[in-house]
Order: structure tokens, then C-alpha cells, then sequence
């Protein structure tokens, strides 16, 4: 299986069409952010080190997040296919990306770049709410999204929850960031020859079905 890089604006799904990729195809899929957490509640050296930085409000150095992210993709696990979810976000983050690829003889095939305007991506994260239970996210603006029962689970009937970073504003802030950061690594991937942009304006089924039709 082609080894993937997602590339979108914030709320634009890129989590949905993981789930459906790993679910369908048996990728792992990789989150930086998720590592953190992972490296955290292990309790290691490393750990500890993150939780204090975070602790400050201090952003956790590209060095360290290098070393999580190249130990996750030496495991055995990661060489039948993986998905890298908000990795990179910048041209230095792509160059690190770069290096570690050519050092565990990994190939990067396809980048994915879920289109979507400002727009409709905030109208989607003003929308979502997630089962603090089984995880399963909702969107209770989008009707391919919704909940069955008002804002209950549909599998195990839990009242579900909003993120609390959800907000118009701190939307605005989180999509501008993305403009700034992580816009010119389509350029940088196009030049590469492995860019690809899926339309995403239709549902969460119609957006999987373009993504098949590239992978």
C-alpha cells in the first residue's frame, strides 16, 4: 500500500477518512499529537520532559517530535502502509520528514490534500461533537454526520460532546496558522510530483470514494 501523507484545513475530515482507510485497508494511522499524549502517559524520561514544556505553554521542539515520529515508523506495524496525520505542518517539518524517510528507507507515494474554503470548514468544526465513550465523531450541522437520537451516541447512547476549541474565534486563529504554515507545502510536494487534491465538498462516503480512486 502507497504510504500517505493528509494535507487540510482544520475540520476538513481528515480524521473521518483515516478511520475509513484503516478500517478498509488496515493502515496505521500516525498523529503526532497522539504520540505526544502516548509518550506522556507512559511515564518515560522523555515524557515528563513534553508534559513540563506543555505545561508552560511552550510549543514541544521539532527535535523531539522527530525522535517520537521516527521510533513510531521503525515499528514493524508501520511498513505494511501508514497515514501521517498533522506531520508535517511546515517546509521544515517536510525536510525533517524527508530525512527520516531516506534513513529507514521509507517511501512518502501520495500526498492528500482535502480541499476545502474557510467557509465551509468552520460551519463543519462549529459542528462537531464526539462520544466521550467509544470516540465516534458526529457532526450535528452535516446530515451525513448526524446523530439518529438528538446529540446521543448511536452505539452506545452516550450524550455526546463538543470540543472546547471550537469556537468562531479560535477557528479564525487555527485556519490562519494553516494559511500561513501549511499552504506552501502543497507547492513543495507538487514540485515533488506527489501531490494530490481531493474534492471534498460532497460527503464523507463521496470524499473516501475520490481518495480510492488516487491510492
Amino acid at each position: 500500500m502507497k504510504n500517505i501523507i493528509f494535507i487540510a484545513p482544520p475540520a476538513a475530515g481528515k480524521g473521518t477518512q483515516s478511520d475509513l482507510l484503516v478500517h478498509k485497508y488496515g493502515y496505521v494511522h500516525i498523529s503526532t499529537g497522539d504520540l505526544i499524549r502516548e509518550e506522556i502517559a507512559s511515564g518515560t524520561p522523555i515524557g515528563a520532559h513534553v508534559a513540563s514544556i506543555i505545561e508552560s505553554g511552550k510549543l514541544v521542539s521539532d527535535e523531539i517530535v522527530t525522535e517520537l515520529l521516527k521510533n513510531r515508523l521503525e515499528k514493524d506495524d508501520a511498513q505494511n502502509g501508514f497515514i501521517l496525520d498533522g506531520y508535517p505542518r511546515n517546509i521544515k517539518q517536510a525536510e525533517i520528514l524527508a530525512d527520516i524517510a531516506k534513513d529507514l528507507g521509507i517511501d512518502i507515494e501520495t500526498v492528500l490534500y482535502l480541499e476545502m474554503d474557510e467557509q465551509t470548514a468552520m460551519h463543519r468544526a462549529l459542528g462537531r461533537v464526539t462520544c466521550p465513550k467509544c470516540a465516534r465523531s458526529y457532526n450535528k450541522y452535516e446530515d451525513a454526520m448526524k446523530p439518529k437520537n438528538g446529540l446521543m451516541c448511536d452505539d452506545c447512547n452516550t450524550e455526546l460532546i463538543g470540543r472546547s476549541d471550537d469556537t468562531e474565534e479560535t477557528f479564525k486563529v487555527r485556519f490562519q496558522s494553516y494559511i500561513e504554515n501549511t499552504l506552501p507545502l502543497l507547492e513543495y510536494y507538487k514540485e515533488k510530483g506527489i501531490l494530490n487534491v481531493i474534492d471534498n465538498s460532497g460527503t464523507p462516503e463521496e470524499t473516501f470514494n475520490n481518495i480510492e480512486s488516487v491510492i
